[in-house]
């Protein structure tokens, strides 16, 4: 998600035969692959980079612009930009997600799958804590037990779903048993639902982990001074067990007008930053300071549909308010050009390695982009709906937040709803994912939605019956059981079949109202170099990639 979402991914699974396989998470890597990895350019005309230039050294420092304060760095609640591009660098899982959009080992050197329910993860030996201990199975088990907990409303919670156990079977070793045989949850596990802190620093920690002190886990930074309201300083760990970071010292700087953050990319007071300000693309591209780059973000513009109890809860207002959004307005001016208007949920790099007859099926007869004034109306007079008001939260985030919402509204008032604008703090933005309070009152926002693997099921599963995004609470049985033989189904063609079905299903209902594909964007001054332009940034510790351009 997004600056408001989380968000998931394409083929990278496994291939795994029904009979009894073994797989070694070197050989699953390699049977993988995410979107194309070149350069070139999107459906837009925007030119994808697929990496900035390696930096040619190391420097003392460099401060990163993000555009609100994370309300919390303990892991199990990282589910927003802010939190995940902090935390990626702290802390890390038991695999990772790299630049490229493929899995490959992270904290466990190798995972092995002896059985469709089993899943065996091999520890590297000798990996520090920022508090100096090693790391062991039994701080494993803590961790991803923390996530499964009640207590704790976990928000990746629904990754451990499938979870029957997680139990230590060696000093460097942990098996995890499955209730069934489940397609997501290892992918899962090179996002912040694997990541792996220090049992010990936790629980003397208690109630305050997250917001202060030490976040006791393994990556190449550590947490040092947070000034709260301001910013966020990361110290390089020199007990890191891979390569070190270029970088002694990172300060996330919050900036929560896009205005001071653009401007502070152009006079040098910060580096760079992730989630650039869409108005502000065209100065950053002219200007000497430094170089705007794009790359394949997973990332689709969506109207999230909050409450289905009033108006929405019609087909036919949702399907009236999507013929009657100008989405190729938004994209020249919330977008900056820099998107491509789309009638579907998931991007299309996230299908990049099913097959062409999957492809054709997902993306067939999907929502139809084009405006229709008039049939919208006549959908709203049918639904009784006229005049009926409906509430769409908006933030100063940026201008794909605050023009998505307008345009919302302005569509709205050419087929008579009355749409009301309802803004909230960037700060507070994020809460609009994790607490069922901030959403009260609200009955769509913009989302940007993120996957955070590379697979559409990622973003599609989010309609099944009690998901954690169901803010909604859509519940249809046909498509939760299409979502269970999906996850359940280790071939990637066969469950792209099956996740073809759960898109046209989405898109009929309008579960969400699809708005456009968008590339991650980032910019770097001419100081810096070395970061990752993929969405990779949320859960790789891209911060550890970037030193001195010169």
């Amino acid at each position: 998600m997004t600056p408001t979402a989380p968000a998931r991914r394409t083929p990278p699974r496994r291939r795994l035969a029904l009979a009894t396989a073994l797989f070694s998470a070197a050989a699953l890597v390699a049977a993988c692959s995410g979107p194309p990895h070149g350069g070139g350019l999107d459906q837009a005309g925007i030119e994808l980079s697929a990496s900035t230039p390696p930096a040619k050294g190391e420097i003392d420092s460099f401060t990163w612009a993000t555009y609100a304060e994370p309300p919390t760095l303990d892991y199990i609640q990282a589910f927003d930009y802010p939190q995940n591009t902090i935390l990626a660098n702290v802390c890390e899982s038991l695999m990772r997600w790299t630049p490229r959009l493929t899995l490959a080992p992270g904290l466990a050197e190798k995972a092995t799958n002896p059985d469709p329910t089993t899943w065996v993860y091999d520890l590297r030996s000798g990996v520090h804590f920022h508090d100096g201990t090693v790391m062991t199975a039994d701080d494993v088990v803590y961790s991803l037990g923390r996530q499964t907990s009640p207590d704790n409303a976990a928000a990746w919670a629904q990754v451990f779903q499938n979870v029957e156990s997680v139990t230590k079977t060696g000093p460097l070793q942990v098996t995890v048993k499955l209730k069934r045989p489940d397609s997501q949850f290892p992918q899962y596990m090179a996002t912040a639902a694997g990541v792996v802190a220090a049992k010990a620093g936790v629980e003397a920690a208690g109630r305050d982990y997250g917001t202060s002190g030490s976040l006791d886990c393994t990556g190449p930074y550590l947490l040092g001074t947070w000034a709260k309201g301001q910013s966020i300083e990361l110290r390089r760990f020199d007990g890191y067990w891979g390569t070190k970071a270029k970088a002694k010292k990172v300060v996330f700087s919050f900036l929560t007008d896009a205005s001071a953050r653009t401007n502070a990319m152009l006079t040098g007071d910060v580096d760079g930053g992730y989630l650039i300000p869409t108005e502000s693309y065209d100065r950053l591209k002219k200007s000497g300071p430094g170089t705007l780059y794009f790359g394949e973000g997973l990332s689709t513009v969506n109207v999230n549909v909050t409450n289905m109890q009033g108006p929405l809860g019609d087909l036919r207002v949702r399907q009236a308010l999507s013929l009657a959004l100008d989405r190729s307005g938004f994209v020249r001016t919330g977008l900056g050009g820099a998107g491509t208007v789309t009638g579907s949920l998931t991007t299309r790099a996230a299908w990049a390695t099913a097959p062409e007859d999957v492809r054709k099926t997902a993306f067939d007869g999907l929502t139809p982009t084009a405006q229709d004034i008039d049939k919208a109306k006549a959908l709203v007079q049918e639904a009784g709906a006229s005049g009926k008001k409906l509430t769409v939260a908006t933030s100063t985030i940026g201008q794909d937040v605050s023009l998505l919402a307008t345009a919302v509204q302005a569509a709205g008032a050419r087929i008579g709803l009355d749409v009301q604008l309802k803004t909230i703090a960037p700060n507070a933005f994020t809460a609009l994912f994790t607490d069922p309070k901030a959403r009260e009152g609200i009955d769509m926002f913009p989302e940007t939605y993120y996957d955070s693997v590379t697979d559409p099921l990622d973003l599609l599963g989010n309609f099944k019956t009690g998901a954690y995004q169901n803010f909604a609470h859509y519940s249809d049985k046909a498509y939760d059981d299409l979502v269970d033989q999906a996850t359940a189904e280790y071939d990637p063609a066969k469950r792209g079949a099956i996740e073809a079905k759960l898109q046209q299903t989405a898109s009929r209902q309008l579960l969400w109202i699809p708005v456009a594909e968008w590339p991650t964007a980032v910019f770097l001054n001419k100081r810096i170099t070395g970061a990752p332009t993929t969405i990779s940034y949320m859960y790789y510790p891209w911060a550890a990639d970037v030193g001195a351009a010169r």
